[in-house]
């Protein structure tokens, strides 16, 4: 039998080492900030019946939902989080407390034809805020202030969270009488930016039949970037829902600003749709500025039940989604990781310099109490080849324990950055080490831009 030639499918992703402790703490961060706010950590099942994971989706969903059968029954691999956390309320409805606020990070597989920064296989971060029966309008100016803690939080200072009503929106459809096909020109008021005012202008009358007027009515509104608000008192007082969703954006913009956001990282913009039919009120889109190129980082909003294919009770959310194994690419992408991460599986590697290694796995086990990461390098290996180990690994500190230094309790410590080697006592070289560790593991993850 022949060879299997390695390989991995394409639309997933395989990280060198490094590259995964770069991945692992942009992970921790975002599990951090989640916390500071409250959410609590959820892990739900990464394969659910079949039915569950369709039960919101219409034919697009089925065509990208990986599914298989084990007997009797159709299971599914789930393709977002939203669908297995609308199960696990329904089904744990009397246990929890409401509002449910939970966070979750975990793999997600759509059956999609994989390209540039778009994957089969990729990890999402989400957070929702569940209400029962109601929810206060607060929770959905808290959201853009947990995307604007995340973000900062990994070093980003650049980036723009758009912010709209969908009840705006619907209410301008219904005024300029396109109601009718609501759900279609909110999907093509979404693709502005990628296919632009003269395109969606072409769709909005060739295909959905809009008039010359309606689509330049409709331009006209959603591209006003200017006078945001200017352009919503234009409409007032012309359609209910339409004045909701203008007052509901007005009390967001003034608790952003109480929840600590800048008025610099958010901007109210009249074109942000989602092009998601379950969204009812608030919906943001968040944008490195740097990078338009690379669209939305991190998305969400209202919608009013999270459950009705469940049971017959009202819970409305709010929430957002961060797409994590995308945000990863385009920032190695664009070269934005720090150098000055600390990437190396240790802190200190020990090379025993005598054929007795107990005296170097007592020293090992003695700095690991003191919270160092040590490895202990015992092969039978020239010791050019031992110190060059360490170096490729990048790990900061490299001991040499040899029968002078055993008999006169003393250890010899190499800065691999600098060169410079040191003899001291154990503790005084273990408590340098630490600090300088502590020191090393406060780099950012992303580079001061």
């Amino acid at each position: 039998m022949g060879k299997i030639k390695p390989r991995t499918l394409s639309g997933f992703m395989e990280l060198s080492p490094p590259n995964q402790v770069c991945f692992d703490a942009m992970m921790l961060k975002l599990r951090d900030s989640f916390s500071l706010y409250g959410f609590t950590p959820l892990d739900t099942p990464l394969m659910e019946s079949a039915e569950i994971l369709l039960a919101k989706g219409g034919g697009e969903t089925e065509k990208q939902i990986y599914t298989l059968r084990k007997g009797e029954t159709d299971l599914a691999v789930r393709y977002e989080l939203t669908a297995s956390l609308a199960k696990y309320v329904a089904l744990y409805y009397n246990n929890l407390s409401f509002p449910f606020r939970r966070y979750e990070i975990g793999k997600v597989y759509r059956g999609e034809r994989a390209q540039r920064g778009r994957f089969r296989e990729f990890y999402q971060a989400d957070i929702d805020i569940i209400g029962d029966g109601s929810l206060d309008i607060t929770n959905e100016a808290e959201i853009p202030s947990v995307i604007y803690k995340c973000l900062t939080s990994l070093g980003l200072k650049r980036f723009i969270i758009r912010i709209n009503n969908r009840k705006v929106l619907s209410g301008l459809f219904e005024i300029l009488g396109i109601s009718e096909s609501s759900a279609e020109i909110m999907r093509g008021v979404d693709k502005l930016d990628k296919i632009g005012k003269d395109k969606l202008t072409e769709t909005l009358i060739d295909a959905l039949g809009l008039s010359q007027t309606q689509a330049d009515e409709l331009l006209s509104f959603i591209t006003n970037q200017s006078e945001p608000f200017g352009a919503l008192d234009l409409y007032k007082g012309r359609n209910e829902e339409f004045d909701k969703g203008a007052e509901e954006l007005s009390a967001l913009r003034k608790f952003l600003v109480d929840y600590g956001v800048p008025e610099t990282h958010f901007k109210v913009d009249l074109s942000i749709a989602r092009g998601l039919d379950y969204y009812t009120g608030t919906v943001y889109e968040t944008y490195l500025l740097d990078y338009p190129e690379v669209g939305s980082i991190c998305s969400g909003g209202r919608y009013d039940n999270l459950v009705e294919y469940f049971i017959d009770r009202k819970m409305p959310g709010v929430g957002l989604s961060i797409g994590l194994t995308r945000l990863y690419y385009i920032l190695k992408e664009q070269g934005l990781f720090s150098e000055e991460l600390l990437t190396a599986p240790a802190d200190v590697m020990i090379i025993p310099m005598t054929n007795d290694f107990s005296h170097a796995i007592k020293l090992a086990t003695t700095m690991r109490e003191s919270g160092l990461r040590v490895q202990i390098y015992t092969e039978d290996k020239k010791f050019k080849n031992k110190v060059s180990y360490a170096d490729k690994l990048a790990i900061p500190y490299v001991i040499f324990l040899g029968e002078d230094e055993i008999n006169q309790g003393l250890i010899k410590v190499k800065d691999m950055a600098t060169g410079e080697q040191t003899i001291a006592s154990y503790g005084i070289l273990t408590a340098g080490i630490c600090d300088k560790i502590k020191e090393l593991r406060k780099g950012a993850i992303i580079k001061d831009i």
